[in-house]
């Protein structure tokens, strides 16, 4: 085992070698450099396959249509272009649109400036294991509503929405479902010809790929999304995105959706082997809190709050395991996590959580460190506070051993 020790997978993983060697051979003149609306010669037509065959992988992985995905920069972008292009091509339908405040600011922020554009926006609240309920998400449905947008997977507690249910309910009502699946894409199965999904955002970089590229599924059968584009100047992607393609990023993209087909099973299961690892070693420490679903996960990430400990005195004291407070994004800001609020917890509990992230690359090895590191740094931590012990220990238990269940 070598330190450091990477457990923030969920903020970004390292491109698979595999698809660093086929982004490399795009770039020189051996390769495909060409520009692929340059179709007039050699070059630029066999950049164009190559992005077209991209496409087709990146479709097979959602088993969607090829001529159903948009390439875009990232997930960012996909979730702009998703609420933004749909809010504007349909505000004749309505101007109302419901998402939760557990979501990822690359889509709360795009609904705050919905709302100064005129829109509404219903917020929903979350049960306190992170999940929203199908009740609720049906009281705040309204004749005007347009669009639902609910993340799959949760990047800091790795909780699974019930999108199946979600989508029968916004089928049946005629409203079209927007999905941010940029951490559960390539890792969970997702069967888009079978789903009621209309719109679903995926990022390369949290499935091995690079970053800078990302793409947008918009659903064309049995009815066709409508959008509006947010750049205009070149008519490439059908007119929804305009801007010469960045060939070598798609192709990577493209490449990495191969192999999370290929994988997905493996390393799920793989996965959960190390995370049941990582969480029964750290809660034989005491007062060790899950935020999240006991449940209804996905294995790659484990949120706990350590009692009587701050997030960012324990991260101070580990400086050779790289873990997260939270969001990558928010890492910057002093404000406690918005999804654990949401979810109800306490200061106290928001400001010691920790997110360990573990992916394709993570060890049995690295995880034993952790586990002993953490444990240590925690009964140091615990030494020094003046605020332990506290608390009723015995209400802080957690049943960890449930199985897991993420479908």
């Amino acid at each position: 085992m070598r330190l450091p020790v990477y457990l923030d997978y969920a903020a970004t993983t390292p491109v698979d070698p595999r698809v660093a060697d086929l982004l490399g051979r795009c770039l020189t003149q051996d390769g495909l450099f060409g520009n692929p609306s340059s179709s007039t010669h050699h070059f630029g037509r066999r950049a164009a396959e190559a992005v077209e065959t991209a496409r087709g992988q990146v479709a097979a992985l959602l088993h969607a249509d090829a001529r159903e995905i948009v390439w875009t920069s990232g997930a960012t972008e996909s979730n702009n272009l998703a609420l933004r292009g749909v809010m504007r091509a349909h505000r004749r339908r309505g101007r109302h649109l419901i998402t939760s405040k557990t979501e990822h600011k690359a889509v709360l922020d795009v609904c705050r400036g919905l709302e100064q554009d005129g829109c509404s926006v219903t917020y929903l609240d979350p049960e306190p294991d992170g999940s929203i309920t199908l009740e609720r998400l049906a009281d705040a449905l309204r004749p005007d509503t347009l669009l639902v947008s609910l993340m799959h997977v949760n990047n800091e507690t790795g909780v699974v929405q019930d999108l199946e249910a979600v989508g029968a309910l916004t089928r049946s009502r005629g409203i079209l479902l927007h999905v941010d699946a940029a951490q559960s894409a390539g890792k969970l199965p997702i069967d888009l010809s079978a789903s009621a999904i209309d719109l679903m955002s995926l990022s390369a970089h949290k499935l091995y790929g690079p970053k800078g590229v990302g793409a947008l599924f918009a659903r064309q059968r049995p009815h066709q999304v409508r959008l509006e584009p947010l750049l205009r100047g070149g008519g490439q992607e059908r007119g929804l995105r305009a801007g010469t393609l960045a060939v070598h990023q798609i192709v990577a993209m493209g490449e990495a959706c191969r192999i999370a087909r290929v994988e997905m099973d493996h390393d799920q299961s793989r996965l959960q082997a190390l995370r049941d690892r990582l969480w029964q070693g750290l809660a034989h420490l005491g007062a060790v809190i899950l935020n999240g679903h006991p449940r209804r996960y996905w294995p790659g990430i484990l949120n706990l709050s350590f009692s009587g400990v701050a997030a960012e005195a324990l991260l101070a004291d580990l400086p050779e395991i790289a873990l997260a407070t939270g969001s990558a994004c928010a890492s910057a800001s002093a404000q406690a996590s918005h999804v654990l609020r949401a979810m109800g917890c306490d200061a106290a509990r928001s400001r010691g959580a920790i997110r360990f992230s573990l992916g394709r690359f993570t060890t049995a090895a690295e995880i034993d460190y952790t586990v002993q590191a953490v444990g240590a740094a925690v009964a140091r931590l615990r030494a020094l506070s003046p605020f332990w012990p506290s608390g009723n220990l015995e209400s802080l238990s957690v049943d960890w051993g449930a199985p897991a269940r993420t479908g």
